[in-house]
C-alpha cells in the first residue's frame, strides 16, 4: 500500500492517475452501453477488445495514452528525489506528452473529428512541446513576465474542447448511441 501512495504522489502521479481513470471510464461507459441480454463474456470481451483495437482511430488513441503513461512516469521520477524537480526528466515528460498529443491529434483525426483534433491535440502538443523546449522560468521575447507560462496555459486550454465536445455528446438527443461506439472513446488525455 505503500508503495502505491508513492506512485500517485506527486504531479506524476497525478498524470498518470488522470490517465488511468479516463481508461478505466472509457471501458466502463463502453461495458454500460451493450445491449441488454448480451452482458455474457464474449459481448464483454469483444467490446472491450473494440475499446482498444476496434479502428485505426483507437488503436492510434490507445497508442497516444501508452506514450501519456510514459511521460507520466517521467514526472513521477523527475518529482520523487531529493533535488526534485529534475529538470531533464522534467522536460522529457514534456516531449513524451507533446509526443501523445500528437498521438491524440491523428487519433481524433482517423476518428473523424478534425476540429478536436486541432484543438486539443495540436493545442497541447504546441504547450508540451514549448514547455519541453524552454526551461521553465526562462522569459519569452515579448512576453509579459507577469503573464501565465503561455506554452503551460495552451496545455490547460487544450482540455476545453474535450470536454465541451463530451459535455455535448453526453447531454445531445442521440446520448448513449454515438457515444459507445468505439470509434468514439474519450479524448481525456
Amino acid at each position: 500500500m505503500a508503495a502505491l501512495r508513492a506512485r500517485v504522489k506527486g504531479p506524476g502521479g497525478y498524470y498518470n492517475s488522470g490517465n488511468a481513470l479516463g481508461i478505466v471510464m472509457g471501458v466502463a461507459i463502453q461495458i454500460a452501453t451493450v445491449p441488454v441480454g448480451l452482458h455474457e463474456g464474449s459481448a464483454v470481451t469483444t467490446t472491450v477488445m473494440n475499446y482498444f483495437a476496434g479502428s485505426h482511430g483507437t488503436v492510434a488513441l490507445t497508442l497516444a495514452t501508452l506514450v501519456f503513461f510514459f511521460g507520466g512516469e517521467a514526472y513521477h521520477r523527475a518529482w520523487s528525489g531529493p533535488d526534485a524537480p529534475d529538470p531533464a526528466l522534467n522536460r522529457l515528460g514534456d516531449f513524451l506528452s507533446g509526443v501523445g498529443a500528437l498521438g491524440l491529434g491523428a487519433a481524433l483525426l482517423l476518428l473523424g473529428d478534425p476540429l478536436l483534433a486541432a484543438t486539443s491535440g495540436l493545442l497541447h502538443a504546441l504547450g508540451k512541446f514549448g514547455s519541453a523546449i524552454l526551461r521553465t522560468g526562462t522569459p519569452l521575447p515579448l512576453w509579459p513576465v507577469a503573464w501565465p507560462d503561455p506554452f503551460r496555459s495552451a496545455v490547460l486550454a487544450s482540455r476545453l474542447p474535450a470536454m465541451l465536445a463530451t459535455t455535448v455528446a453526453l447531454g445531445g438527443p442521440s446520448r448513449g448511441s454515438g457515444w459507445a461506439s468505439p470509434s468514439r472513446r474519450s479524448p481525456c488525455n
